[in-house]
């Protein structure tokens, strides 16, 4: 290498390290890791790269790979001054020069929350990029996006849950209803339809309660004594102390009038030897009547029935 080449090529190696050596100092003065590590990246690529170029002989002033080399180290200068400038500004004006890409940023962070159905941390991010960076009405497009996605996802499921409350109602579950009603209550405050949920649970007992008591009382007139019994059995349930004194008078004449019932049955079916139903209504007997004197005479003799009706299954 002549000397103008070498003097210019040694000219460049020192601009370019005593560059990197600035940063490092600039970083470990700011107390900045990345920056010192940046600018010690730079020194070692200065003198990593110094022997190699200033080794080549043959690099003649204005040749090609003069110019090849100039252009370069002119590159690599152009670099460092750029990092070394943007490093020496402060947080806020490098949020100003970086802001397209902050806000680029964020507008897809926003995107990601509403996908995920996460409002209050879209809303947060915001607020954010209207009074932070200014896009005042990009992000009022946003909340209107926001509000009506958050309205038509909990007015879908605020749907979903209530069509599942009504079928725990149809199925007279009270209980779990009551239950259900309390948590949608909680988790849609501000839905008008769940206001007075709870209500419509106790109003829907309520009405099958009457019902069930319209149905046991015409039963019981028309001597339908089986399903009066039956819906006795259900209507107990539902009834107070206070209330059953309502019903007890009809209750007893169905109750004697199903006993009574039940024990011609019994006898009809024992003097024709059918003991397979003769078997079946003792033992609803017993079950239904065990206090009885009636169900005191089916038990003397029910394990015989049950023995023939054996025999005769066999």
């Amino acid at each position: 290498m002549n000397r103008r080449g070498s003097a210019l090529a040694v000219w460049a190696y020192t601009m370019a390290g005593a560059l990197a050596i600035t940063i490092a100092v600039l970083g470990a003065f700011r107390q900045e890791v990345a920056v010192v590590a940046l600018g010690l990246i730079g020194v070692v690529l200065v003198a990593a790269t110094a022997p190699l170029t200033l080794g080549r002989g043959g690099i003649r002033p204005g040749g090609q790979d003069h110019q090849m080399l100039v252009r370069e180290i002119r590159n690599l200068h152009k670099a460092i001054v750029h990092m070394a400038e943007e490093q020496a500004l402060s947080d806020d004006a490098r949020r100003v020069l970086n802001r397209a890409r902050e806000r680029e940023l964020l507008c897809s962070a926003i995107e990601e929350d509403m996908l995920n159905e996460n409002w209050d941390a879209a809303m947060v991010l915001v607020k954010e990029l209207a009074e932070r960076f200014g896009y005042r009405a990009e992000a009022e497009d946003f909340r209107a996006r926001i509000d009506t996605a958050r309205f038509e996802t909990i007015e879908r499921r605020v749907g979903a849950a209530i069509q599942n409350l009504e079928h725990m109602l149809h199925e007279h579950r009270w209980a779990e209803a009551e239950g259900e009603a309390a948590r949608v209550a909680r988790l849609y405050p501000d839905s008008p339809r769940v206001e007075g949920i709870r209500h419509r649970v106790h109003e829907a007992r309520d009405t099958y309660k009457r019902e069930l008591e319209r149905r046991f009382l015409h039963a019981a007139q028309n001597e339908q004594i089986d399903e009066a019994m039956d819906l006795l059995e259900e209507l107990d349930s539902y009834l107070t102390d206070a209330e059953t004194s309502q019903f007890e008078e009809v209750a007893r004449g169905v109750i004697g009038k199903a006993r009574e019932n039940l024990g011609a049955t019994f006898k009809l079916a024992v003097h024709d030897k059918r003991w397979k139903e003769a078997a079946a209504v003792g033992t609803r007997i017993v079950d239904q009547f065990p206090n009885t004197r009636m169900a005191d005479e089916v038990r003397a003799v029910i394990d015989g029935i049950r023995e023939k009706a054996a025999t005769i299954a066999i």
